[in-house]
């Protein structure tokens, strides 16, 4: 599909986050969710960058945020309608989220999430 425009994407991320769990999202800490058009050396649909909860020892005020980045241009060249990139942004969204919380690839993979 042609790919969205840059507010109509972010839209899109922002109502999937909205209709995670409650419980899921108060356990999040401290990330920020952005879109950017796509990374710039890797194939990729999203990206976490941070320290997962698992593996915190200390996390004081002044950390900065982890980050969840969400590829606009690859999902939206991946997908044939809105229906199906709305699905594949939440599948990235919580893929991501689960490396926050220290599930890796492989596990998600069993899960069917990878």
């Amino acid at each position: 599909m042609e790919p969205l425009n840059p507010l109509r994407f972010e839209r899109l991320v922002a109502e999937v986050i909205d209709a995670l769990p409650p419980e899921l999202g108060s356990l999040m800490e401290n990330v920020a969710v952005v879109v950017e058009d796509r990374h710039p050396t890797e194939d990729l649909l999203g990206l976490y960058e941070g320290v997962p909860l698992t593996e915190r020892e200390t996390y004081g005020a002044f950390e900065m945020p982890d980050k969840i980045s969400v590829y606009r241009l690859p999902l939206c060249e991946m997908c044939q309608d809105e229906t199906e990139l709305t699905d594949e942004i939440e599948i990235t969204v919580i893929h991501e989220i689960a490396h926050h919380f220290g599930i890796d690839d492989d596990a998600l993979h069993t899960m069917g999430w990878g």
